[in-house]
Order: C-alpha cells, then sequence, then structure tokens
C-alpha cells in the first residue's frame, strides 16, 4: 500500500467524525433556540430534527430521548460555571465577596436554564437537591460560610441560601413577578442580613 493509500485511509475515518462533531453541536444549538422560544415540552424530537435539517435517524444516533438533549445542553454550561468558580476562589479576594459572586453566578445558571430544568419533569430526582450536578453548590456555599466563621448554624444557613437556588423557588418568584434583577438583589440581601461584611469588603448593590 503507498501513501496515497494511507491517506485515503486517514480520510475515510476522520472526515464521519467531523461530520458527527458538526451535527452534534448542529442539533444542540438548533433544540436551544427551539426550546427558548416554546419551552421544553412543546418541542418533539422531529421538530428538533427538522429544524436542525437532518433525518430523525440522525439526531437519534446522538441523543436517545429529549431528556438526553437537555443534559447535553446543561452539562456544557454547567462545567463552565464549575471551571469559572475554581478559577475565581484561586484569587485573593474576601470570602464575603465569593460567596455573593458565588450565589449570583449560580442564580444566572439556573434563571438561564430554567426551561431546561423545567423539562425534567417526567424525572423530577435530576433536579432534586441532592441531586450531584447540584450538590456542589452547597458545599461550596457551606466552605465559604466556614471561612467566614459565620456565627450559629452553618449547616441550616448553607441550606437556607441553597435552597433559594433551586429551580423551583425560581420558577416560583418569577411568576410572582419577580424580575432577575430582584432575585439577585433579594439573594444579597439574604446574605447581608445572614452575615455581617467583614470591614473592608466592598459590597454591590
Amino acid at each position: 500500500m503507498d501513501d496515497s493509500d494511507d491517506n485515503l485511509l486517514i480520510n475515510a475515518t476522520t472526515t464521519p467524525r467531523a461530520d458527527a462533531l458538526r451535527n452534534h453541536a448542529l442539533l444542540l444549538e438548533t433544540a436551544r433556540q427551539l426550546f427558548v422560544e416554546n419551552g421544553v415540552g412543546s418541542v418533539t424530537m422531529s421538530q428538533i430534527a427538522q429544524s436542525a435539517g437532518v433525518g430523525k435517524g440522525t439526531l437519534y444516533r446522538h441523543f436517545e430521548n429529549k431528556m438526553a438533549v437537555c443534559f447535553a445542553l446543561l452539562d456544557q454550561d454547567q462545567r463552565d460555571l464549575q471551571e469559572s468558580t475554581l478559577r475565581y476562589l484561586r484569587q485573593n479576594i474576601p470570602p464575603y465577596d465569593q460567596l455573593r459572586w458565588f450565589l449570583e453566578e449560580v442564580a444566572r445558571f439556573v434563571i438561564r436554564n430554567e426551561s431546561l430544568l423545567r423539562g425534567f419533569d417526567i424525572s423530577p430526582e435530576t433536579v432534586s437537591l441532592q441531586h450531584p450536578a447540584h450538590f456542589w453548590w452547597r458545599q461550596t456555599i457551606r466552605m465559604l460560610l466556614v471561612k467566614l466563621s459565620a456565627q450559629g448554624d452553618v449547616d441550616y444557613l448553607t441550606d437556607t441560601l441553597y435552597i433559594m437556588l433551586h429551580v423551583d423557588v425560581v420558577q416560583f418568584q418569577q411568576r410572582r413577578g419577580y424580575g432577575v434583577a430582584r432575585i439577585l438583589s433579594g439573594l444579597m440581601l439574604l446574605v447581608d442580613k445572614f452575615i455581617a461584611p467583614p470591614c473592608g469588603s466592598e459590597q454591590s448593590h
């Protein structure tokens, strides 16, 4: 076999992978747009395939059902949140400000992904407060409260703040007419009421 044959074999094995990656990205972006416009519950797998311009077989090779699509969309955003949190917490920033920053970042994650999280209604345990994908939020909150030497029942305070980040709570607040700014400022108010900011720490209002 000469070099040209080797090149043909390389192209034959890499091209489908490139196509598969493009299709995967296209399907996710198409699904995200449809979910935002119509709500997760109203969108079918057939609509995703049709809007993406691919066959249903192609869609099902990537995602076995709509829940798998939701998981894939949430996965990258969750990873990005984790990475940005690690970078931020490594900086020489007072833990009080770190706590405020983290709560706001998680709240924004829940708000922008509410339709995806609510798409799990058929499997409520996936949005449970005990689910590992979300439980690390609680661990981070508790760690920062300990660094702050928060007074009183630290676990109860941790759970109180953590519960406020659950999608059900955010959805309830939005149905009450609370906008994003009010939800975020309310979280900061809780922190300010529960914990006196240390001297020299800047508060963002």
